[in-house]
């Protein structure tokens, strides 16, 4: 059994982080959709980073809450924002851009979050109250943009990297690759239960988490 109050800390911790990741990360799917002549997510108010009209109960708040507490691999979903790809000017082109908004946002949140480390350090000294939980926060950012950019770049139909690749691949390549979605789940859910999905991600997530980490001298 758990100790309760580790992981009610630990929940503190990860909460934002977590939540943010993966809201921005669909509400991205919607601004670049909608700047690409698809209004669909606008007029169903998704275009918001209110992570309340992007919350799903299960994806967002039940599995990683789960997950911190079995210490298991972290990552979620959110309400996904609907594109109607027939609005989008250039269809197969532009839903390739679409799909790489929400990776591209969660690098960015990843960036942001280690300035919040860098800044956690530097008041160490003077203000370890603050410093302390800051820094655990800005760890846990980094690390579950990190592990969300990477897996949904993984080109798995309906994956963001599935959906890249459809985008880029020749038209008669790009719709029997397409025809994986259906299947595209329960590949991903193998992958987790075999432990290959740890396999691939975690020296990606190592090796993507130090470079970054090396810019700003950490």
């Amino acid at each position: 059994m758990p100790d309760i109050n580790q992981f009610l800390v630990t929940f503190s911790v990860w909460a934002l982080p977590v939540i943010f990741a993966i809201t921005v990360h669909e509400a991205a799917h919607g601004y670049v959709a909608n700047y690409l002549g698809d209004p669909t997510a606008r007029m169903l108010g998704r275009l918001s980073l209110n992570p309340v009209r992007h919350i799903d109960p299960v994806g967002t708040v039940l599995l990683p809450t789960i997950l911190l507490l079995i210490g298991g691999f972290i990552f979620g979903w959110a309400k996904p924002v609907p594109v109607t790809v027939e609005n989008l000017k250039n269809p197969k082109r532009d839903m390739a851009y679409v799909a790489a908004a929400g990776p591209l946002s969660n690098l960015l949140m990843a960036l942001l979050w280690i300035l919040l480390l860098k800044l956690s350090l530097l008041l160490a000294a003077g203000l370890p109250t603050v410093s302390q939980p800051l820094a655990q926060m800005s760890l846990a950012g980094i690390t579950i943009n990190l592990v969300l950019m990477l897996l949904n770049l993984l080109p798995i139909p309906p994956l963001d990297g599935g959906r890249i690749a459809v985008g880029i691949l020749p038209s008669d390549l790009a719709w029997r690759f397409s025809r994986l979605e259906p299947y595209g789940l329960v590949i991903i859910v193998a992958l987790l239960a075999t432990g290959l999905l740890g396999r691939i991600l975690g020296p990606l997530l190592f090796g993507t988490r130090k470079l970054l980490l090396s810019l700003v001298g950490l």
